[in-house]
Order: C-alpha cells, then structure tokens, then sequence
C-alpha cells in the first residue's frame, strides 16, 4: 500500500502568521494532535504539533536555568527558547521544513521516516503543494482494515496445515520436530522450543494463516542451559493437566 491509499486528503492548515492560541483552538475543535503551517500561496513551510505548546509561558513550563548554565549553552539557545516559550505567532513555535512524502510512498517507508525522525505525521506533497497527510491513526487504520478475515475457498483443513508448516518452518525460531493438526479449521501445534520467546512467534504464525478458527499450543521448552534436558509442557497443557 501507499501513502495515497490510507491519507486524510481534507487537511487542516494553519499560517505562519496566525496567533497561537488560534492553532490550539483549531487542534481542539478538529481533534487533531498536529498542524500543517502554510504560505499565502498554500505551500508547505513547516509544522506545529502537540509538543509545540509543552514548553510556555502560559502554563508555566518554560525551561528554568541557573545562571551557570545559561553561560554553557550560550546566549542564542536562551534566546531561541524565549522565543519558542513565550512568542504569540505560530512562525515562533512551528517547526520549518518538516520531512514529507509523496503520493506513492510505501507504508514501510512511511514507518522508517516516523521511526527515524521520532514523527507523528507526514505531511504528503505533490511536487510543492500539500496534498495530504498520514498520521499514526491512518497507519491504525489501515491495519484494522486489512486485518478483516476474508473468507478463502481453499481453507480447508489440509491447506491450512500445509500453510502453518510454511509459514514457520523458514525462521530460525521454528521448534524442533513440528507437528501441526488441524480439524475444522482447530489447529493443534506440538514441537520442541529452546526458547520461550519462539512460542508466542509459533502461535501468532498459526494464527494468521487465514481459515485457522483456534490454534491450540502444546510446544514443550526444553532446558538448554543448565543441561538438564527438563521438558516443561506448554502453559495450556499445564492448566489443562490440573484441571483433570
């Protein structure tokens, strides 16, 4: 999918020159986390979000420095905080020249840049024109979307088994010696697991193997470190054990 596929394409826009309570008002009314700031001619010049207002003068949470510490970082980083602290136009708070996207950026590019650049939105642009825009919610959105079971012809049991097998005999995290049963679509999984961490990666495989109804875990860890060879049954064998 691409950025085109999953964009809020009615953006709400503030200017660099508008008062910042305005911009909170506007984030308030359209509950919204974010703003893109535009020019007269409605390009993209930067971007005001939520933890633009965290640091003001008006809630009292402006920085505080000793004396000292304002003779290390220097009379422009004090200065450059007063500003962001206590200036009255978004131009004072916004940050310019925001990372962007265009209309046929993946969704796995989309994530790196938010990962990358600590972002919550993308601004998307067609060549200098804003566009759109993906925030984390679209991301949320798109996998609850695609997440929807659709119905699969070939879902029978045999398919479904051959798939689990597929899908987890090419990691390394795949157990020992896996069986896979499946009846009515209720798949049983039984192996030998190293390390704990395999059996939630084993389950979650099973379960997104489309037409699979339940997957059941019967995966043994066995004690590699102290030598031992302890085989410890699987968490829902064991409460089954004790309910016998």
């Amino acid at each position: 999918m691409r950025a085109h596929q999953i964009m809020t394409r009615q953006v709400i826009t503030v200017t660099a020159d508008a008062a910042i309570v305005d911009a909170a008002h506007k984030m308030l009314q359209h509950h919204i986390s974010g703003l893109p700031v535009v020019n007269e001619a409605g390009n993209l010049i930067g971007i005001v979000s939520e933890g633009d207002f965290m640091r003001r003068k008006e809630i009292g949470t402006q920085k505080n420095r000793g004396r000292w510490l304002e003779f290390f970082v220097g009379p422009g980083k004090t200065a450059t905080d007063f500003v962001h602290e206590q200036g009255r136009k978004v131009e004072n708070i916004m940050t310019p020249d925001p990372c962007t996207i265009t209309e046929d950026t993946t969704l796995d590019e989309i994530v790196q840049l938010m990962e990358k650049n600590n972002v919550k939105r993308l601004p998307v642009l067609r060549g200098i024109q804003i566009v759109g825009i993906v925030t984390r919610s679209n991301l949320v959105q798109a996998v609850s979307s695609l997440a929807r079971d659709i119905p699969d012809p070939t879902a029978d049991d045999d398919h479904i088994r051959n798939r689990i097998i597929l899908s987890i005999e090419k990691n390394d995290w795949r157990p020992l010696r896996l069986g896979v049963n499946v009846l009515n679509g209720v798949v049983h999984l039984n192996g030998v697991i190293t390390d704990e961490r395999s059996r939630q990666a084993v389950v979650v495989a099973a379960e997104n193997v489309s037409g699979a109804k339940q997957v059941h875990d019967h995966l043994c860890w066995v004690d590699t470190i102290s030598g031992s060879g302890m085989c410890i049954d699987s968490p829902e064998d064991h409460e089954m054990a004790k309910s016998r």
